[in-house]
């Protein structure tokens, strides 16, 4: 696990029974060696499963990851294949390139949501990159729908390349569109209303409607807006 840089490790959260460092900062969980939870799910998981259960899972998870592959593999960089051209249980997809272009990791994650999708892992292990893992869970009607909305990004990628849409001003940059932003009077962008919204005919009867634009996540994680009350109101209570 990824954590801090040596000179915080002694501030890290400690257990009262493991340790008594003054500088530590107190416990963050009631158990000292994490969620015993966690691994309830995992061994459930397996015992549910049985050997050839387990087993047959691994092998649809490796199955589905390198059936995508195929999908992309001419529309993507795909990056650690094995001698034979294969992946494991992931794949990873290098966006790096489409830099040169103006077009970051995070414009293509921001871009998924117009197509109903949630992005997979952004930036690891590899930064400016994608790590797709289908898992044994996806149905192939799933994969499908994942990689045409894929291969449709790389062809708006490829519009940008050729100076049909502007660096500054295209689906990628601005992306996701909320409803309120495509249904203003105003709409000062190169591209149409309809090809912000809907990339793939099937998306006009099957859309999910992200409720707010494009935010900036590295301001948001550096600056934490509290919505709790106030400490002086629990206060209050407790007198």
């Amino acid at each position: 696990p990824i954590c801090v840089a040596k000179h915080l490790k002694p501030f890290l959260p400690k257990h009262i029974a493991l340790s008594s460092d003054d500088q530590a900062i107190g416990a963050i969980a009631g158990a000292p060696y994490s969620s015993a939870l966690i691994l309830l799910i995992s061994l459930g998981y397996s015992k549910m499963l049985g050997k050839e259960g387990l087993k047959a899972s691994t092998e649809m998870a490796i199955l589905n990851a390198n059936y995508l592959k195929k999908k992309l593999e001419g529309h993507y960089n795909i990056l650690y294949q094995g001698k034979n051209g294969t992946v494991a249980h992931e794949m990873i997809l290098d966006c790096r390139p489409f830099k040169e272009i103006g077009i970051d990791i995070m414009d293509i994650a921001k871009r998924l949501i117009d197509y109903g999708f949630h992005s997979p892992t952004v930036s690891f292990p590899v930064a400016g990159t994608l790590m797709v893992e289908p898992t044994e869970s996806e149905s192939k009607e799933e994969l499908d729908r994942f990689a045409e909305a894929m291969i449709s990004i790389a062809g708006e990628i490829a519009e940008i390349e050729k100076g049909i849409y502007p660096k500054e001003d295209n689906v990628l940059v601005n992306a996701p569109h909320p409803a309120h932003t495509l249904m203003s009077t105003t709409w000062n962008h190169s591209y149409t209303r309809e090809k912000a919204a809907y990339p793939l005919a099937r998306l006009v009867e099957q859309k999910y409607w992200v409720p707010v634009g494009r935010i900036d996540n590295a301001f948001g994680d550096r600056n934490l807006q509290c919505t709790c009350i106030p400490v002086s109101e629990y206060e209050e209570s407790i007198a």
